[in-house]
């Protein structure tokens, strides 16, 4: 498990002289000693871990396809790129009352757009700001909630919550692909062997999305700061080809970008909910 970067450089970083580079050292032999000792901690946890998998995202009934998109759906107005060319101070699609959520110190927001209330098809697009501009670098298919949105989120109801949180902690079953948030490696993520094989790397993987949890623990942390009725264990994870317990599910190559591109330093937040939800 590594935590906080532990082992990581960023990006185009030279060392700037050798007292530096011996304080990166101690700095990262501490962080490495704190990452095993969490790495114990979560494989002592045993059936809590799986407890949190199995009440968090996933599928453990093998999930069913959302209700999809009416032609309606698919049809109301200008495509985002087209809208933010108008207006590029703003992301696309989203309405005052989210817009004003999202922080001034934020220059890196996933948005996740969801075709409708009660589906569990939607789109993730990766936007950063230059300045007061807002620009679309990626766009990828994705799956939420198998019974679509909801603004009152409650354990077990199969909805994603519809809102702004940051993103500030990674993990996953599989070695961090060069990621930049915190990353939590350890085979706790696997899926129980009783889910269907369409799910076996859901947790390859996972982006904890800051939704009733502690920021700066493992995703698996099973901490809930509002109750256990409110559910956690919100994530961004890879996608099964259908909705989810309450994630948010896309591909490995869109997770890999996502992991590579998240900076802490530029305060990654995620806006998500359904296109009526987004816009209200």
């Amino acid at each position: 498990m590594r935590i906080r970067g532990a082992g990581r450089t960023s990006g185009g970083a030279a060392a700037r002289g050798a007292t530096t580079g011996r304080a990166r050292d101690v700095s990262s032999a501490r962080a490495r000693a704190r990452a095993k000792a969490r790495a114990a901690a979560v494989a002592a946890a045993g059936g809590t871990v799986l407890a949190v998998l199995l009440a968090g995202c996933g599928s453990d009934d093998g999930g069913q396809q959302g209700s999809g998109s009416t032609k309606a759906e698919k049809d109301s107005g200008a495509s985002p790129k087209a809208e933010l060319a108008k207006n590029p101070t703003e992301i696309p699609r989203v309405g005052d009352r989210l817009q004003v959520k999202i922080p001034d110190n934020s220059t890196q927001v996933v948005a996740v757009e969801g075709r409708g209330k009660d589906s569990a098809d939607a789109r993730v697009r990766l936007y950063t700001r230059h300045g007061k501009a807002w620009h679309e670098e990626h766009s990828w298919q994705a799956h939420n909630g198998k019974k679509g949105w909801t603004s009152d989120h409650h354990q077990g109801d199969k909805r994603s919550p519809v809102g702004v949180f940051s993103l500030s902690d990674a993990g996953g079953v599989l070695p961090e692909p060069d990621a930049r948030l915190p990353y939590a490696h350890t085979s706790a993520f696997t899926p129980p062997s009783y889910w269907p094989k369409k799910t076996r790397h859901d947790f390859d993987h996972v982006i904890a999305i800051d939704y009733n949890r502690v920021k700066g623990t493992s995703p698996l942390d099973p901490t809930r700061p509002q109750g256990q009725a409110k559910g956690g264990s919100i994530w961004l994870h890879m996608d099964h080809g259908s909705g989810t317990s309450g994630c948010v599910s896309l591909s490995k190559a869109g997770m890999e970008t996502l992991l590579r591109t998240l900076d802490p330093k530029k305060h990654p937040m995620v806006v998500m909910g359904d296109k009526a939800s987004l816009n209200s």
